[in-house]
């Protein structure tokens, strides 16, 4: 099979899908069925778990404050609350819409982080797997997973489309001129001053997910594709 010139790697939370809205709205369930002190003691236990684990995990978080209130039977419902969540809901406007604009000039691949059970769960009931027709990589650390995602989908040249600057940096390490970031400043990573003082700029930042219908093959190719976009919005 011949390789293709491009492909495009998506992150799903906070790029794709407002993963801040979903956070926001398990934080007031919490509230309303345990109360506030119940509800920061197992925001305790995910970020502990989090530390642990390096990735987010919310029904393991949930599994472990499980332990510490073992009697109570609404936990049982809480689970059903984060398997059932209406994730489609969630995401950004116009977020299927490019992938479909940027599947036109390359294969589009979902490369996410977190567990095996809820971050495909989501995945799958937001609409985006099935929009990457399946084509869905979930890892612990993606950023040191390249010589596998290149081995999965081979390509002359990537697109990495995240909302931390983090990744986008250690992906261009790795790959270099075989790889254009992109930035879309959407959630509190992408908003966070010391983290965009903390690591270079991407190749092309956006205000919003849904800019990049307007952009075209080459912006995402060739030398001079380092783009601010949302300095070209003031």
């Amino acid at each position: 099979m011949s390789v293709p010139d491009i492909v495009f790697l998506l992150d799903c939370d906070n790029t794709l899908l407002d993963n801040d809205r979903v956070v926001a709205d398990l934080s007031a369930h919490l509230e309303a069925e345990f109360g506030p002190e119940n509800r920061d003691r197992y925001w305790k236990i995910f970020e502990e778990l989090r530390a642990e684990l390096g990735y987010t995990d919310y029904l393991g978080a949930l599994q472990r404050y499980r332990l510490t209130a073992m009697n109570d039977p609404r936990l049982l419902q809480m689970s059903s609350f984060l398997v059932e969540y209406p994730f489609a809901d969630r995401l950004y406007p116009g977020a299927l819409a490019v992938i479909e604009h940027l599947g036109r000039w390359g294969p589009t691949v979902m490369l996410s982080d977190g567990d095996v059970v809820f971050q495909p769960r989501k995945i799958q009931r937001s609409g985006l797997w099935d929009a990457v027709e399946g084509r869905v990589l979930i890892y612990i650390h993606k950023e040191r997973m390249l010589d596998h995602v290149r081995r999965r989908y081979p390509a002359r040249h990537y697109v990495m489309v995240d909302d931390k600057l983090r990744i986008l940096a250690a992906m261009g390490d790795i790959l270099g001129e075989r790889l254009t970031t992109v930035f879309p400043r959407q959630g509190h990573y992408a908003l966070d001053p010391r983290i965009l003082a903390a690591y270079p700029p991407p190749d092309l930042a956006i205000g919003r997910i849904g800019e990049l219908l307007d952009c075209e093959r080459s912006a995402f190719l060739g030398p001079s594709r380092a783009v601010d976009r949302t300095q070209e919005a003031t």
